[in-house]
């Protein structure tokens, strides 16, 4: 099986939708229904203004012409102790749940790291929870213990952006700055 690398700025109105139908799939109980989350898609690519080679990407996996797994990296300059970095945020990734245990989760999540390992990208930041936190390890990641904020939203820039309680980056070798991150925006 093979991923296939999406330019998000380029999706097909069919690619979106076959995308959105999984996000659902997988979390039905969000109120983000499958037009919302078409939407979203879509408008992602028409936000984008920069450079060819920190251009959100989509990785997905089909079979049977139906898309099975899925992951997203957005780019996002955020604030820390050493300036403005560039980083690759992985979000969206999501495996069919009737095809779990089959890898295919680690196929889009390593097709997205790709980017950071060929030096596209200095660093993956994301957010999961508590229960998947060691899938990412066995990928090469960590927990960020920074504090995160987004200090362009009015109010307490003491409380983090993400939802999610595992913050995470990828890899986990390498210089990390210290210090709080301004993720300069809501959490994804």
């Amino acid at each position: 099986m093979q991923v296939e690398t999406l330019d998000i700025r380029r999706l097909s109105d069919a690619d979106a939708w076959a995308i959105a139908e999984l996000l659902v799939r997988v979390w039905p109980d969000s109120p983000k229904k499958v037009a919302v989350r078409f939407q979203q898609l879509l408008d992602l690519g028409c936000g984008y203004t920069g450079d060819d080679a920190h251009a959100p990407r989509s990785f997905v996996l089909r079979e049977g012409g139906r898309v099975v797994a899925h992951a997203a990296i957005l780019p996002r300059t955020i604030g820390a102790s050493t300036g403005a970095l560039t980083i690759a945020g992985l979000t969206r990734v999501v495996t069919d749940p009737d095809q779990r245990g089959r890898g295919l989760g680690v196929l889009v999540v390593r097709a997205a790291f790709a980017l950071v390992d060929a030096g596209d990208f200095p660093f993956s930041l994301f957010q999961t929870t508590p229960e998947v936190r060691p899938f990412y390890e066995k990928l090469g990641a960590c927990m960020v213990d920074n504090p995160i904020v987004n200090s362009l939203e009015d109010g307490n820039l003491h409380t983090s952006p993400f939802k999610d309680k595992a913050i995470m980056r990828y890899p986990s070798s390498g210089p990390w700055p210290s210090g709080e991150i301004d993720l300069r925006g809501p959490g994804y």
